[in-house]
């Protein structure tokens, strides 16, 4: 043996022994998933989309170490459908979801028979969690143990009362918390903070081998609950947006949480972490009629103007993707899950999902995959998008940023031209309409 090859050893013995940990982690183990997947979060709340009244360190953090989205599209305007395009790579309607699941016990949801992230991660070693907001069924075969998620601990339905845990909304009352498909009570706990420490122990606990976590945080949605530390840090803010913001702070604290538990483990670098909200801000009566924000984009939750689907979304994995980058192209939740594999060199039939790759996008780039997309709401209430064309039909606008006549039951608009979507275009190019409508009805019959 030569002293050069002694000492070769020597350094590679000392290496072992001194960071054996780090080794594994970055060389040999399947990079770890989180997403993080807020409720109700409008377009441009968080100060890296563009807010300027919000507290949001974290989020800004994940942006400036990672890759932001500016032209985010949610697959629904409403809950469960954006959970089921995001679980399954599928529009809602291709996944067998196109309305919000019941939150009463027994209620449809998400098709058994529906391929799942989590199902897809599992089978090639990961040990998958879910933690937070479920939504997508509430029968023992369409709860998360039965869709792919080896621990889960959370609400099957829409919302929950923080501290009771109990459904208030279309009664009767009744109690929503569950553990591994288990009802458990913990009444009078801070739900934002039994999320964090669920979080937090399947975190410790599989640190060691490759990890999904759905982390799906049920607020800013309604009840507006957010920690008294951040009621009084907005007190001096105009009502309903102190409410709001108090929750927003609230949810960016806890990522806070997070990424400090996964750097004090030495595993942020390789950590994939998703950050999206499921779609644009409600302006229902019982989140007083407003409080999120869409800036200048017309629409908010229900509604298939930009609003309602535009959402705040970054990626970052520290130890492999760029970082404090931008990416204006137009990308949907349903692309996360072909991504994820992408990104994780994981095999897959690219005919099976709708969404497309992302990963040239995000490394280097490159336009996007999607020539047109489709939002169907119900019969009489759809979208479609095509290159810088976007036609509506029969939209509602909750925002009430501009009148909306009867007669708009076509709206036809530029988004490059007129990100604001107040002038409608449909009788200046009858033939776009036409165009538009035809690509729609030729995917709908594929799935009707």
């Amino acid at each position: 043996m030569t002293p050069c090859t002694s000492r070769l050893i020597l350094i590679v013995t000392l290496v072992w022994t001194l960071f054996p940990h780090r080794i594994t982690a970055q060389n040999s183990q399947q990079p770890n998933i989180i997403i993080l997947y807020t409720d109700d979060q409008g377009t441009i709340d968080a100060n890296c989309f563009g807010a300027t009244d919000l507290y949001t360190p974290n989020m800004d953090k994940l942006a400036a170490t990672g890759v932001r989205f500016t032209q985010f599209y949610a697959a629904a305007p409403v809950c469960s459908p954006s959970r089921a395009a995001l679980m399954t790579g599928k529009t809602p309607l291709a996944a067998g979801l196109s309305g919000n699941a019941s939150s009463q016990p027994g209620g449809h949801g998400l098709p058994a028979e529906a391929l799942t992230i989590a199902e897809k991660l599992k089978e090639n070693g990961y040990t998958t969690g879910h933690v937070g907001k479920w939504h997508l069924g509430y029968t023992p075969e369409t709860m998360p143990n039965a869709q792919g998620f080896d621990y889960s601990f959370g609400h099957m339905g829409g919302c929950i009362d923080n501290y009771s845990h109990f459904f208030y909304w279309h009664g009767p009352n009744r109690h929503d918390l569950w553990e591994n498909g288990e009802e458990v009570w913990m009444d009078g706990e801070y739900f934002q903070d039994l999320m964090a420490d669920k979080a937090d122990q399947f975190i410790a606990a599989n640190q060691d081998n490759p990890f999904f976590l759905y982390y799906a945080l049920n607020l800013p949605h309604y009840p507006l609950q957010g920690t008294e530390k951040w009621r009084e840090h907005y007190q001096d803010m105009e009502s309903p947006r102190n409410m709001y913001a108090a929750c927003v702070s609230t949810v960016d604290e806890r990522i806070g949480h997070l990424l400090a538990q996964l750097e004090t483990l030495d595993i942020r670098d390789n950590t994939i972490i998703i950050f999206q909200s499921d779609h644009g801000h409600s302006m229902e009566e019982r989140t007083f009629g407003a409080g999120g924000s869409s800036g200048i984009y017309r629409g908010a939750k229900f509604s298939l103007f930009e609003g309602g689907i535009r959402v705040p979304a970054i990626i970052s994995w520290t130890g492999s993707l760029p970082q404090n980058e931008v990416r204006d192209q137009m990308c949907v939740n349903v692309d996360w899950f072909p991504t994820l594999l992408d990104l994780c060199n994981i095999s897959y039939d690219h005919s099976s999902f709708e969404g497309k790759t992302m990963k040239k996008v995000i490394m280097e780039n490159a336009p996007t995959s999607h020539d047109t997309f489709w939002w169907h709401s119900n019969q009489n209430r759809w979208a479609v998008r095509k290159g810088d064309w976007k036609l509506l039909k029969n939209p509602i606008d909750p925002s009430q940023k501009d009148p909306l006549p009867e007669s708009d039951s076509f709206f036809l608009v530029n988004i490059q031209d007129n990100p604001r979507e107040r002038e409608n275009m449909a009788s200046q190019f009858p033939e776009k309409v036409e165009e538009l409508m035809q690509e729609y009805e030729e995917w709908y019959g594929k799935w009707e």
